[in-house]
């Protein structure tokens, strides 16, 4: 039986990208669209940030040896706006980040994010602010996010973090993929429609 993964709690480090209003664009550029599957697409996020700061010689937090193998991505306010490309969040996800922190999330990003597992939680500017600056001091500091109990733990300092209450219930219960949960039902889809005369009718 196909079934989704619990998703309820997340542990690892973070890495913080800075700024508010970052757009679907910047998160993957036009160009990689032209794909049909997503496959490699985690080596092109922020491709064109990245490969701005590395002319002026800067590293870009995706590019920063001392995050590599992050999994919590920390952000500002309106994540994910502009076009509605779900592109964005698979490659971020493919980057190999599991769960996001922000202040606030454009719908349609926060929607496709949820559809490929990866929750995106929201808390207060100045909490967001605190993880950030910690974890810019400490690349190595241990993040703790648990989606049931809606608290994000960065080291020995805790905050409360908000996750609306369908897709909080979906990844505490590993209901967070539609496709999945449709699979999981096609045999008693199938005999509701055996009963239906104007299903056979048709066929």
């Amino acid at each position: 039986m196909i079934q989704s993964m619990k998703r309820g709690t997340f542990r690892g480090t973070a890495l913080a990208l800075h700024g508010n209003d970052i757009d679907t664009d910047r998160i993957i550029p036009a160009r990689y669209l032209k794909s049909i599957v997503f496959e490699g697409l985690g080596q092109h996020v922020f491709a064109d940030d990245r490969a701005a700061l590395d002319r002026q010689g800067k590293l870009h937090p995706f590019d920063d040896p001392a995050h590599r193998g992050a999994t919590i991505l920390l952000v500002g306010d309106n994540f994910g706006c502009g076009s509605s490309r779900e592109h964005a969040p698979q490659a971020i996800h493919r980057f190999g980040i599991e769960a996001i922190v922000g202040e606030s999330f454009a719908e349609i990003f926060f929607g496709n994010c949820i559809s490929v597992g990866m929750p995106c939680a929201t808390a207060s500017p100045a909490d967001i602010a605190e993880v950030m600056r910690r974890v810019d001091a400490d690349p190595k500091l241990m993040l703790h996010l648990d989606i049931a109990s809606q608290k994000l733990k960065a080291g020995d300092f805790e905050i409360a973090v908000q996750v609306p209450d369908g897709p909080r219930q979906a990844f505490v219960e590993g209901t967070w993929d539609s496709t999945a949960e449709l699979l999981k039902g096609a045999e008693q889809a199938a005999e509701v429609a055996a009963r239906l005369p104007y299903v056979n009718d048709w066929a």
